[in-house]
C-alpha cells in the first residue's frame, strides 16, 4: 500500500493514541513493549479489502434485519466504500500505530461518519471477523495461484507437442534406464501440476463455509441473518458450529500443505533443469535472460532461478511446520497464538506465486538439444530390454534373453558401438535367433512407439 497516511480517529481517554476495540475494562496505558509486540498491522494490513467487504455485508444485514437503522447502515456502507477507494488509490494508508487492520478501519470509519460508525461491530467479534477475512483472502489467493499453474500447464503442453519424437534417456537411480520422449517427460511434469490444481480446488471447496456470525465463540443474541451474509460473500453457507468457526485454521494448514506439495514439484522440475543445463548432460540451454554470471569466472552461466526455487521450497515447508506446531497444543476457541497464522500463510502464498511467475516464462524460453538427448539415449544402451524382448518374441525364455542382451551390451561398450550399429554378424555370435529385423526392434523411436509413448 502506498500514499500518505491519514491520521486515524483517536481515543480521547488515551491522550490521542489510536483507539482500541477492547478498551473498557482495562485502566491505564498498556505497556509500550506489549503494545508493539501485540500489534499485527504490519502484516495484516493486506486484509483491508476483505475486511471492508465483510463489514459492508455485515452492516447491510444489520440494517435489513432492523438491528440498526437503515440510515445508519447506509452511512456505514458509504463510509466503508470511501475508505476502500482511498486505500485502493493510495490516498489512505494503514496507520502503523493501529493495533490491526480491523481496528484501523473501524476507527477511521468512526472518524469519518461519527456515531453510526460505532454501530458497525454490533453482533460481531474480531474472532469471526478475522476468520472470515482470512478465508476470503486465502480463497482469492488460491484461485489466483490456480490460474498461474494453468498458464504454466499451457506452456508445458505447447513445448511437449513440439517434441513428441525427441528421444532422451529416462532415468532410475539417476542412471540411464529406458528411452522416453521429451513429450512424455514434460507431460509427467504436467500431471504433477494437474494434481496440484485438483488439490487447490478441493482446498477451496472446504473453506466455503462462512464464520461471520459466530461471534467470539458462541454466536450472538441479535437476530442476525447468517445465510444472507454468507451468500453475499460467496460462501456456500454459514459455519454450523460457532466454536469451530472461530477456532478452525484447517483451511490455512491445508493451504500450506497444498503449497508445500506444489513447491516439491517445482523444486524437482528445477533440479532436472539444472542437471540438463550442465555440460555433463547438455540436454538444454537457458537463454541469458534466465541465468546469471560469476563474479570471477567469466565463462559461467548459472541457473540461479531454478536454484532459488529449489531453495524456496524449504521456506514454504517451514511455513507449514511453524503453523502446525503453533496450532497443535491450542485449546478451543481463539488464542492469541493464532495471530501467527497470517505471516506464515502470506509468506507461502507470496513465495509460491513468485516462483510460478518466474518459472513459466523460463519454460517458454528454454532451448532443448535434441541431438544430445538422442545421443545420450543411444550411448546408454537404453534399448537393451527391447533386445531381450526381441529374443523372447522368438521363443527364448526371458532370463536367457536377458543374459544374452547383457553380454551384447558389454561387447558394444568395449567396441564403442551401440546396439543400433552393431553388425548383424556379431549379434548372431550370441544367438542364431537374431536376424536383420533386430535393428527395428532396437531402434529408439520404435522402442518408445511400442510402449505407446509416441502419439
Amino acid at each position: 500500500m502506498t500514499g500518505p497516511s491519514v491520521k486515524p480517529a483517536a481515543d480521547p481517554a488515551s491522550g490521542g493514541a489510536p483507539a482500541k476495540l477492547w478498551a473498557g475494562r482495562a485502566s491505564g496505558d498498556i505497556n509500550p513493549a506489549l503494545e508493539a509486540f501485540n500489534r499485527s498491522i504490519g502484516f495484516d494490513a493486506r486484509l483491508y479489502e476483505e475486511d471492508i467487504r465483510g463489514s459492508l455485508v455485515h452492516a447491510e444485514m444489520l440494517g435489513h434485519c432492523g438491528i440498526i437503522s437503515g440510515e445508519d447502515a447506509a452511512a456505514i456502507c458509504g463510509g466503508l466504500r470511501g475508505i476502500w477507494g482511498d486505500m485502493e488509490s493510495g490516498r489512505l494508508s494503514a496507520d502503523p500505530a493501529a493495533e490491526d487492520i480491523h481496528t484501523f478501519i473501524e476507527t477511521e470509519l468512526t472518524r469519518r461518519i461519527g456515531e453510526p460508525g460505532k454501530r458497525l461491530h454490533t453482533g460481531r467479534s474480531r474472532n469471526d471477523q478475522v476468520a472470515v477475512d482470512l478465508r476470503l483472502y486465502t480463497r482469492t489467493a488460491l484461485n489466483g495461484l490456480r490460474g498461474q499453474i494453468e498458464a504454466l500447464l499451457r506452456i508445458l503442453a505447447d513445448r511437449a507437442r513440439r517434441h513428441k519424437n525427441t528421444v532422451l534417456p529416462g532415468y532410475t537411480h539417476l542412471q540411464r534406464a529406458q528411452p522416453v520422449t521429451l513429450k512424455v517427460h514434460l507431460a509427467a511434469w504436467g500431471k504433477m501440476l494437474r494434481r496440484d490444481v485438483s488439490r487447490i480446488r478441493n482446498a477451496v471447496a472446504r473453506m466455503e463455509e462462512c464464520p461471520l456470525g459466530a461471534g467470539a465463540l458462541a454466536g450472538t443474541t441479535y437476530p442476525i441473518d447468517r445465510d444472507r451474509t454468507a451468500g453475499a460473500l460467496g460462501f456456500r453457507g454459514p459455519c454450523e458450529n460457532p466454536l469451530d468457526a472461530v477456532s478452525d485454521r484447517d483451511f490455512a494448514l491445508e493451504t500450506l500443505s497444498v503449497l508445500s506439495v506444489l513447491m516439491v514439484h517445482l523444486s524437482r522440475m528445477s533440479e532436472e533443469i539444472i542437471l540438463w543445463c550442465s555440460a555433463e548432460f547438455g540436454f538444454a540451454r537457458l537463454p541469458d535472460a534466465f541465468t546469471t554470471g560469476s563474479s570471477i569466472m567469466p565463462q559461467k552461466k548459472n541457473p540461479d532461478l531454478c536454484e532459488l526455487i529449489r531453495g524456496k521450497a524449504g521456506r514454504v515447508f517451514g511455513d507449514l511446520m511453524g503453523t502446525l506446531v503453533m496450532l497443535k497444543g491450542l485449546p478451543l476457541a481463539y488464542n492469541k497464538d493464532m495471530q501467527e497464522d497470517k505471516e506464515a500463510l502470506f509468506d507461502a502464498l507470496d513465495t509460491v506465486s513468485a516462483c510460478l511467475a518466474a518459472f513459466a516464462p523460463m519454460m517458454a524460453a528454454i532451448e532443448f538439444n535434441k541431438e544430445r538427448m538422442r545421443a545420450a539415449a543411444s550411448e546408454g544402451f537404453l534399448n537393451a530390454t527391447d533386445c531381450a524382448d526381441y529374443l523372447v518374441g522368438k521363443g527364448l525364455p526371458f532370463r536367457e534373453a536377458y543374459g544374452i542382451a547383457g553380454k551384447l551390451v558389454a561387447v558394444c561398450a568395449k567396441e564403442k558401438v551401440t546396439l543400433e550399429t552393431l553388425p548383424i554378424e556379431r549379434y548372431k555370435e550370441f544367438s542364431p535367433l537374431f536376424d536383420d529385423d533386430v535393428f527395428l526392434a532396437v531402434d529408439l523411436i520404435e522402442c518408445v512407439r511400442k510402449r505407446g509413448l509416441v502419439k
